[in-house]
Order: structure tokens, then sequence, then C-alpha cells
């Protein structure tokens, strides 16, 4: 009988508790909860989840990609940093170490690559072999048969044209130089302030698709950024055509994409010895926080992963262009040659079977003029954000934004060249669709750019979770 009081006495107390108001009180959010609570289910204009991206490129992909990107092939960049800057001459030079950039020794490199700009045939990687010295690099040219070298001079021709969504470097100037990627890693360098927001002022206010009455602070860790702000600034974005909005959501993405590298590989101990390289939790919230970024973190996490989708729907569409048995990943190493393509077109395979790709066919779809228009107006745009590149202050920084934004332009000439791609022969040279080697090192490295950040959030979502 006390036992059955007891019981009910226990009973009538949780219902009191449960009626009082209590039930409201809910535990307080996690730091993990804060930053990533929003960055789960479906991407807007988009059928994909995080959840089938995450699983998707954390354990299939990311692994066999971060090992083709050390080959030799890939790991070589040929670059200019030394191109003024077009738009201002008040360009302040980072002085810290960390900033520099070493380029490579003629004799780093592989002969194969310094003398194999457009050959991807074996005819024209046969000769290249059989040169003596691999600085003539007109001579690989006056070798080449009468069909390769009409090839050669339409893929000059079709560089220099208007499907370009890249202004690309001069490789062969006297100014450009190959660099390591490996030896030159991309992470924090300590190129912020004033200098580092104006190259992203610049590229938000006056090269995204936006009215310029809408006004609003883009460093993350500014105050003052109220609520009524940031939803003025979403409404407009929210009211944009589907091209507009994505184009912003590309450049968001690409943004925090290199937020989240410099927070993964932040300096945190320097001594006269070493220096450790590692997570910056800190960092990461103050870009990330949806309560320190009133909202907009999560939102730039989402349109990272919108830039995933692109540039994965991108390389599944570019699959038929490196099965050419013509096409080589040259170096002058075979075996190694051989086996880099065979782990490229694995991945490529990989890539085709994802189940939730980006249909871009909702792209510039309506009207013929106004679509043409639009589209030249993005390519424009984009165009732009690739020059501004050489504004950069910090070598480092500017090596990897080159790169980068070289690698989503060379992703946006491929989603609109599909006509193109599906009507290249089986073998020979492909008259009216060309990647030059510059553009496949720069869009399977920021790609990799992209996979990493992916990987890295799951890093960090563990390393927030641990936190409480």
């Amino acid at each position: 009988m006390d036992r059955g009081w007891g019981f009910l006495i226990g009973l009538l107390g949780a219902v009191w508790l449960l009626t009082s108001g209590h039930e409201e009180q809910q535990p307080p959010e996690t730091a993990a909860q804060r930053c990533f609570c929003q960055v789960s289910g479906y991407l807007d204009d988009c059928t994909c989840d995080v959840e089938t991206i995450d699983r998707f490129n954390n354990y299939r992909l990311f692994p066999r990609l971060q090992k083709l990107l050390e080959s030799d092939y890939f790991r070589y960049y040929k670059v200019n940093l030394k191109r003024p800057c077009p738009f201002w001459n008040d360009i302040s030079q980072c002085g810290r170490r960390d900033c520099a950039v070493k380029p490579c020794q003629s004799d780093e490199v592989p002969d194969g690559i310094k003398s194999a700009s457009y050959k991807y045939s074996e005819e024209a990687n046969n000769l290249i072999e059989e040169c003596e010295q691999a600085e003539r690099l007109g001579a690989v040219d006056e070798s080449l048969s009468e069909e390769t070298q009409k090839a050669v001079l339409q893929w000059t021709k079709h560089d220099d044209s208007s499907d370009n969504f890249c202004e690309a470097d001069d490789i062969q100037s006297p100014d450009a130089e190959y660099v390591d990627l490996l030896l030159n890693p991309e992470r924090y360098t300590g190129y912020k302030g004033p200098d580092a927001w104006k190259i992203w002022n610049v590229i938000y206010e006056e090269n995204c698709f936006k009215p310029q009455a809408i006004k609003r602070p883009l460093n993350p860790l500014a105050s003052g950024q109220g609520k009524s702000e940031e939803n003025t600034f979403y409404s407009w974005l929210e009211g944009l055509c589907v091209e507009k909005r994505a184009f912003y959501r590309l450049i968001s993405g690409l943004h925090a994409s290199i937020n989240v590298h410099l927070s993964a590989r932040y300096l945190l101990q320097e001594t006269w010895l070493e220096k450790k390289w590692g997570h910056n939790i800190t960092e990461f919230q103050q870009r990330f926080d949806g309560i320190l970024t009133e909202g907009e973190g999560p939102r730039r996490l989402k349109n990272l992963y919108f830039l995933y989708l692109i540039e994965l729907r991108a390389l599944s569409k570019v699959l038929p262009f490196f099965e050419r048995p013509d096409f080589q990943l040259f170096t002058g190493n075979k075996i190694q040659d051989e086996e880099n393509k065979m782990l490229l077109l694995e991945i490529l395979h990989e890539i085709k079977s994802f189940p939730l790709h980006f249909d871009e066919n909702s792209f510039f779809a309506g009207d013929k003029k106004e679509a043409h228009k639009l589209k030249e107006d993005f390519r424009l745009h984009f165009r732009n954000i690739s020059r501004i590149m050489d504004c950069v202050g910090c070598f480092k920084c500017r090596l990897w934004g080159k790169l980068q934004t070289q690698g989503l332009g060379t992703a946006l000439k491929i989603l609109f060249s599909e006509k193109l791609i599906a009507n290249m022969p089986e073998s020979g040279p492909s008259y009216e669709f060309h990647l030059t080697r510059q553009e496949i090192v720069s869009l399977f490295n920021a790609f990799g750019r992209i996979s990493t950040s992916v990987k890295e959030l799951e890093n960090f979502r563990n390393l927030l979770q641990s936190i409480h």
C-alpha cells in the first residue's frame, strides 16, 4: 500500500512538472549545434541532401582523390604571381614568411610536364620523348602532323574565345613559374584585416548580381549586423532568378571553403625549432557559428555543399574527354602515367555513379535572347573575379585563389559545353572542346580543395561535440 501511494505521489509530481512550464526549458545549444544544426537535409535549388554528400565524399571519393592529386601531373601548377592588379595600385604585400611561395627549380619539374602544354595525343607525346632538349618547346609543334597542328591552332583560338570563364595566366611569360602545390599548401598565413577584406568586398559588392542599395558588412567578425539587415539581404537573394542566385552561392561556397582550410590548418604554435599546424576551433566558430555570425555561418556552409555539387556535376560531364585513348596524363614516366589515368577514370566513374547530381538544365532555360545575355553576364562577372585574384597581397593566398577560381571557371566551361563534349570524336584531336593542362590541374585541385573542406567539416563537428 505504501509503495502504491509513493508511486501515485511521484506520478502527480511528474504531472505538476510538465504543466508548470518546465518543459519549455530546453538545454542550451552545443557549439556543434550552433554551427551545424541548419547544415543538414536538402539544399536549396537542389534535390540532394547534405548527408548523402558527406557519405559519398568522405568514404568513397576523398581518399582516392587525394592520392591522384599527389601525383606529379597534378602537383605542379604553372602560375604568374607577378601580374599587376588591374583595378588598383595600393596593394599592401604580406610580409610574413608564411605568405611566401617557393617556386620550383627547373630540374625539379618532370620534362614531360614542361614540354607538353597542349600535347595529349600519343603521337605528340612520343615526339616529346625524342626531343634532345626539353627547353625547345617550338620543336614539338614543328614535328606534329598537319591534323594535330590544326587542332593546336584551334585550341589556342578557343582558349582566347568568349567561352572561357577565366582570364588565365600566360604560361609562356617569363614571370610564370611552376609551383609544387604539395610544398606550398593552403593554410592560415596571417593575411587578414582591411587588405584581405577589400578583395572579398569587391567580389561581392561589384561582381555578384546584387542591387547596389543592399549593403552589409561582409566580415564575419564585424559587429552591429542586425537581424533586420540580415533578413533584407537574404530577401533580395531569394527573389533572384536561379542563375543569379546560383552565382552568389558559388562565390559564397568558395569563400566558405577557403575559410574552412584556414581554420583546419592554423598556426597553433611556433618555436625556433618547428611550427605546429592544426584545427583552430575558435577560428572556425568565429566564421561559422550561427550565433556569432547572426545566422549566416550555417548558410555559408550550405553554399559550400552547393559548390561541391556544381563541380561534381562538371566532372561527371567531362568523363568522355578523359576516356579518349589519345588522352594521357603525360609526365614522361610511362608506367606512372598509365596508372594515374586508370585512377583518374576510376574516380570519374565513381562520380558518375553519384545518385543525386545537380540538374543544370534549369539554367538559362528561358527566352533564348534573354538567356544568352544572362549567360554572358554570368561569364563576365566570373571572369572579372578571376582578375581580382591578381590583387591579393599574400602570394600563397593569391596562388590558391587563382587556382581555385580557374578550377571553378573550368567547371562552368564544361557545364556549358555539353553538346560540344557529346560531339567529340572517339579518337584524334578534338577541335570543338579542349582542356589545357592548366585547366585540368586547376579543375581537379579545386575540387580536391572542396572535397577536403567537406571532410574537414566532419572533423570540426567531432571536435565541437567533444567540447561538451
